[in-house]
């Protein structure tokens, strides 16, 4: 409960920063709002949060689905810069085509609020995101306490080069230089951070590497699909599976036992949090270049707290 109230507290010293720029939705009356996919729980709860924050605020937000397409998703960003918006919300279908939208959007003289992912070369005019390195370092030890400090590990990524696939297996990674008697013997990467893909890629790492017993899934999905495959596969071993996100469907999961642990990221935050920066920013206001939010370790303990109130 102590590290919650931490959490919380520290969300909420983000959320008064935003707050605290004098941000009057009196310059912002649309807001575009670009999503790699509406499939995943993580980008609904974003969605759902810009879009219920803005209206409390009397601000139209227009969202698009890129439906994990670059190229789908650079042609709706130019659709939405024709649509007279006054600050635009963005998280990158993929990292190839990361940097055009802001880009655009930036010439056109919009506001650029990314989230979740970012674009080194081509940065908005803030990111906002959860912490992944230290959460994943704490998911991926806690798997290993449980495999009793060794054995051999999967990992399941998410999307090659975003900026979550990337701090999530930095982290993961130095978990496992911490323990000797770790061997990350198979890992392969996804497309769509989802459960069929955390499956199928799990089926066809255990058939290799059959003495496995820890796999982390960089997103929920993916270790959900991993679980799935650990009981299809009939093995002998208990095999403990991590996952990342703290979506609300694998909370529930997590409850029952299908996996074992997650990070539970407070995405509803981000949501509102990225409405406020735009506005902000539309305003002349000057706001972080960062605004990053710890996700909390959760496991069948804890994992309640976050099933019925959702950060």
């Amino acid at each position: 409960m102590k590290f919650r109230k931490i959490l919380l507290a520290g969300a909420a010293m983000v959320t008064a920063a935003a707050t605290s720029f004098n941000a009057s939705a009196a310059e912002v009356k649309k807001i575009g709002l670009a999503v790699p996919n509406l499939s995943a729980d993580y980008f609904i709860q974003i969605q759902e949060s810009v879009e219920e924050y803005g209206a409390k605020l009397g601000i139209e937000v227009i969202t698009v689905n890129a439906n994990n397409d670059s190229a789908t998703q650079v042609s709706q960003v130019q659709d939405l810069l024709t649509q007279n918006i006054d600050a635009f919300i963005y998280i990158p279908a993929g990292a190839a085509a990361a940097t055009v939208p802001t880009r655009l959007a930036r010439a056109a003289g919009i506001p650029v609020i990314n989230v979740d992912r970012n674009a080194e070369s081509e940065p908005g005019d803030t990111f906002i995101a959860g912490e992944g390195i230290k959460s994943a370092y704490e998911v991926c030890s806690h798997l290993i306490e449980l495999a009793g400090g060794e054995g051999e590990m999967l990992m399941i990524h998410g999307q090659k080069g975003v900026t979550p696939e990337v701090n999530r297996a930095q982290g993961c990674k130095q978990a496992i230089a911490e323990h000797s008697g770790v061997e990350l013997v198979g890992q392969q990467w996804s497309e769509r951070w989802s459960q069929d893909e955390g499956f199928a890629l799990t089926q066809n790492l255990l058939q290799a590497n059959p003495n496995v017993s820890i796999i982390f899934g960089q997103a929920d999905g993916l270790a959900m699909g991993a679980a799935k495959a650990v009981a299809a596969s009939g093995a002998s071993q208990r095999i403990y599976v991590g996952g990342y996100d703290g979506d609300v469907g694998a909370l529930l999961a997590l409850k029952e036992g299908v996996f074992d642990v997650t990070a539970t990221q407070s995405t509803r935050t981000m949501g509102r949090l990225a409405v406020d920066s735009a506005i902000a920013v539309a305003n002349g206001e000057t706001i972080p270049k960062e605004q990053i939010i710890d996700a909390e370790l959760t496991t069948k303990d804890n994992v309640q707290q976050f099933i019925d109130d959702h950060p």
